[in-house]
């Protein structure tokens, strides 16, 4: 029996194969390019925080509930920070200011050189009269006295040299998520700037002290504990800028 395969088939077959495979390969970013050919990129709705896909709230014990305690006669209100109201973010719902000013440089320049050169000989001159038949046992030519010779030669010469800058100016609003027992708060902050085609984000998220919050209801980025910046974007521009992901395939799978 003889089996006839089709090679028209059978390569319509594969290019559907690879076909299946590019598009599972890109997800549903490549379908949203498609069905966004023409548009600029959409922005998010405004909406609670803790209500996102995703949203993960720090879990933490808390304290007793503490009674209000009223002094009568009195000018202050306990745990108040100043003579008039405080304005700066304390509690949740609160809004702050992150000033965020990045201006960082490295610069590393490594060199090393290493050089080895090693001869070694060895021999015997009597040996219980036996030093005179080496050559009825060894090729002729050869002497007692030089029967090892070694010679070795190493070099090894490196360079590296690291010159990064780094230079980012922002500020951004924060809204004051939960109050943990000790009283810092946990800090969530996002922002989009959509410009032509190109959308830019965002987002900042840390603990910070109250202590730590100024007058004008601000706190320096560096104050942020766990602190977590991301500012990036999406669009016409930025998809250029990225490889396709078929060359992003092959450097994570090809060997060389």
């Amino acid at each position: 029996m003889f089996v006839v395969v089709d090679r028209s088939m059978f390569r319509l077959k594969t290019l559907s194969s690879v076909l299946v495979l590019s598009l599972a390969l890109s997800g549903c970013n490549t379908l949203d390019r498609l069905q966004n050919i023409g548009k600029e990129p959409s922005m998010s709705p405004v909406q609670n925080p803790t209500q996102v896909a995703g949203y993960q709230p720090v879990s933490l014990p808390m304290p007793e509930p503490q009674p209000t305690i009223r002094n009568p006669n009195s000018l202050w209100q306990k745990g108040s920070r100043s003579f008039f109201k405080d304005q700066r973010a304390n509690d949740v719902g609160d809004l702050l200011t992150v000033l965020i000013e990045v201006d960082d440089e490295a610069q590393i320049s490594n060199t090393s050189t290493r050089a080895r050169d090693n001869s070694e000989s060895g021999g015997f001159t009597n040996l219980f009269g036996l030093e005179s038949q080496i050559n009825s046992v060894l090729p002729d030519g050869t002497t007692s006295d030089a029967l090892v010779g070694l010679n070795n030669q190493s070099s090894n010469s490196g360079t590296g040299k690291v010159d990064r800058s780094e230079a980012v100016n922002l500020k951004v609003a924060a809204t004051v998520t939960q109050k943990l027992p000790n009283g810092n708060l946990v800090i969530l902050g996002r922002q989009e700037i959509r410009v032509n085609y190109e959308l830019r984000e965002l987002q900042i998220t840390g603990i910070v002290r109250p202590q730590d919050i100024t007058v004008l209801n601000t706190i320096s980025y560096e104050k942020i504990a766990e602190a977590r910046i991301a500012y990036g974007g999406k669009g016409h521009i930025s998809d250029v800028q990225q490889p396709r992901y078929g060359q992003q395939v092959l450097d994570a799978v090809l060997p060389f």
